[in-house]
């Protein structure tokens, strides 16, 4: 068969190295340390992507200067202690021809005091971005201590038997500062011509060249942010790009998206659509004539990395989170098994916005992620006791369970009362931008196929069923059952809305089943500050209804915040004509006349109550957790051995459904 993606496995050589093919795995900070030190859950993170065939993996950045540590699970800097752990991660990656890069980074006037316990250096001085702490303008020696420590931590890179590093200049990081005119205010040889604003760059990479040797790969990180006014357009990026190039200071050049100025296109969501590195390179690309060209940010297929390679958009390709929710990535596009990937949402809930809480990161659609030491991997080992499994619910959980049951040998028949699969995991793929979840529907759909699961379609499980089938374990994966109380966090005390029982209210769920007629008018009660509220809002309007959301929180979708989504949505419900009462609750509602329902609402901040009028009233509030099934297995007194995963155990968002899926999957005796 031939190659179906001839492109991206073509090799390519970067100075001494030997790419065997397109695909990088390419720096992030995944708060896998531990006291500052590679742990084995860093380890086996990375030797998964290795194992998967990543062609080159850029380990997260080492902050080259303690003035510039970001976050607590950065490296420690200036510290050779890192030295020994790093080693074994790049001897265990270098098995598999992976070729092996160390990113260093200063994030400038935007670190973390409450980190680093240091003043903020950078080029003027100016504020950080990230919270209210102002900078230090660095001195001529202090400039000289910056290289210098950049020239160390390559040097310990290379001690470590990394093949190279990647300097980040990207986001407005320190380099970048001393580039941009807007944050570059200097009046010595550090500021104002071009020469000049690029000499602490070029320093540090000559630096580094001299200290680590010809044969050592060097690599330069960038961004461009054209939505930004403050951060230098992409003209100006290239003719430093090239002012680099001309003089042989890089071996490659690394072109993604965003800034600290506008961070959500850093690692674009579902939002941006479209929104790659890809261009922006392709730009950048023509204007160089040494260094190797990679493309980062949105890269979510095997297919689009071949587009861009094949157009010569770009010479390699950085695919971070498509690596993070499948590992084997590489191999499979290799074999010609690309419908066997597992795709990324392009959620952000996991990776990022879980580092955001200071938590190592994972991956909704994939909960191997950080676990790879504990589960051996990703891949799902074959047991040799086979047993039958019985799997109720296709939702998420239910989808996980049978997969990963299946991949382990055992006859597995997953029972699903609607008519599709997909569970509440499906209604979410109705919401506008969010259609990704679909393939990954469709991808489980696949998967249950090619592992010969016995999938039974608008059929209900009962005590009846596992009697008759007699199965030697059952998962339950049951989901929920809607509530319409209209119970809010902010009025605890009341377990029911007066009037949740009229015919003009509804749950998110039924607006997204489409089993309820919904009126002009609609106030969406978000009492959970995800999703759930703000796109089934954005569904709603979409559809031309005028709809105003309230919500006990300063904004909406808050629940959302550190995925780079939330504020992108608000924004679109704003420009679709969608209103926001924030600090809110619903007080009562009232009976539907001619002119809708009154609402009776209240100000969380004065205490003052005021009324609209509104046609429906659809509630985005907890549920409860559907245990029919459950109860009525566990009253046979004599049921075999279960599970029960998901929403049916305790309603929560659906990476802990495809955890507990894949937990309950895994332990089967």
């Amino acid at each position: 068969m031939s190659q179906p993606f001839p492109h991206l496995f073509t090799p390519i050589t970067l100075n001494h190295k030997r790419l065997k093919n397109r695909i990088v795995f390419g720096a992030h900070t995944n708060n896998m340390a531990e006291n500052g030190l590679p742990s084995r859950r860093t380890k086996a993170y990375y030797v998964e992507r290795a194992k998967g065939g990543a062609a080159m993996i850029v380990v997260e950045p080492v902050p080259a200067h303690k003035s510039g540590v970001l976050t607590r699970g950065n490296f420690r800097a200036e510290d050779d202690a890192i030295i020994a752990p790093l080693r074994k991660i790049n001897e265990a990656c270098s098995n598999y021809d992976t070729v092996m890069i160390q990113q260093i980074y200063h994030v400038g006037q935007h670190g973390d005091g409450a980190n680093s316990y240091h003043a903020n250096w950078s080029a003027s001085g100016l504020p950080s971005l990230h919270d209210s702490d102002g900078g230090h303008k660095v001195s001529e020696a202090e400039i000289e201590e910056l290289v210098q420590s950049f020239a160390a931590a390559a040097d310990r890179a290379k001690q470590a038997g990394f093949d190279g590093v990647e300097i980040f200049a990207a986001y407005h990081s320190l380099i970048d500062q001393f580039w941009t005119p807007w944050s570059n205010r200097r009046d010595d040889r550090w500021g104002g011509s071009l020469e000049n604003r690029v000499r602490f760059s070029s320093e540090i990479l000559s630096l580094i060249r001299q200290v680590c040797g010809p044969d050592f790969i060097v690599g330069l990180a960038v961004s461009v942010d054209q939505k930004a006014p403050a951060a230098l357009s992409l003209d100006a990026l290239t003719e430093i790009a090239e002012w680099h190039d001309e003089r042989g200071l890089m071996d490659y050049l690394t072109c993604g998206t965003g800034s600290y100025f506008r961070a959500q296109p850093i690692i674009p969501t579902h939002l941006h659509e479209g929104l790659e590195g890809a261009q922006l390179a392709d730009h950048i690309k023509t204007h160089l004539r040494h260094a190797r060209v990679q493309a980062e940010a949105g890269i979510h297929s095997a297919e689009k990395a071949e587009e861009i390679i094949s157009t010569g958009q770009a010479d390699m390709c950085s695919m971070v989170r498509a690596q993070i929710a499948d590992p084997w990535l590489a191999l499979k596009a290799e074999k010609g098994e690309a419908d066997t990937i597992r795709p990324c949402i392009h959620c952000n809930q996991q990776c990022i916005a879980r580092r955001y809480r200071d938590y190592w990161i994972s991956c909704l659609v994939n909960p191997s992620v950080g676990r790879e030491w504990e589960w051996r991997g990703d891949r799902i080992a074959h047991n040799e006791r086979r047993r039958t499994v019985l799997v109720v619910g296709g939702g998420p959980g239910g989808l996980e369970a049978a997969r990963v049951a299946a991949e382990q040998g055992h006859e597995v028949t997953l029972v699903e009362k609607g008519k599709e699969l997909g569970g509440q995991w499906r209604l979410a793929a109705r919401q506008p931008t969010r259609q990704r979840i679909a393939l990954h529907i469709d991808w489980y759909r696949k998967e249950l196929s090619r592992l010969g699961v016995d999938i039974r379609l608008g059929e209900e499980a009962t005590p009846l069923t596992v009697r008759h089938m007699h199965p030697d374990h059952v998962i339950a994966a049951t989901g929920i059952k809607p509530v319409i109380s209209g119970f809010q966090r902010a009025l605890p005390m009341n377990d029911v809305l007066p009037g949740h029982d009229h015919d003009n209210v509804a749950s998110y769920h039924e607006v997204l089943e489409g089993n309820h007629l919904v009126g002009e008018r609609v106030l969406l009660l978000d009492d959970l500050n995800s999703w759930r509220g703000i796109g089934t809002a954005l569904y709603l309007t979409g559809k031309g209804h005028h709809v105003t959301i309230v919500t006990a929180k300063p904004a909406v979708g808050m629940e959302l915040s550190g995925t780079g989504a939330d504020g992108l949505a608000r924004a679109r419900f704003a420009r679709e004509g969608g209103k926001v009462i924030t600090e809110a609750a619903l007080q009562a509602w009232g009976a539907p006349g001619n002119d809708g329902s009154l609402a009776s609402l209240v100000s969380l901040l004065t205490g003052e109550t005021f009324d609209r009028r509104f046609d429906t009233l659809v509630l985005a509030t907890v549920a409860e957790p559907d245990t029919t099934f459950v109860d009525g297995i566990t009253a046979l007194g004599d049921c075999p051995p279960y599970h029960v995963v998901g929403d049916c155990n305790a309603p929560r968002k659906a990476h802990m459904a495809i955890y507990e899926g894949r937990k309950a999957a895994l332990e089967i005796v």
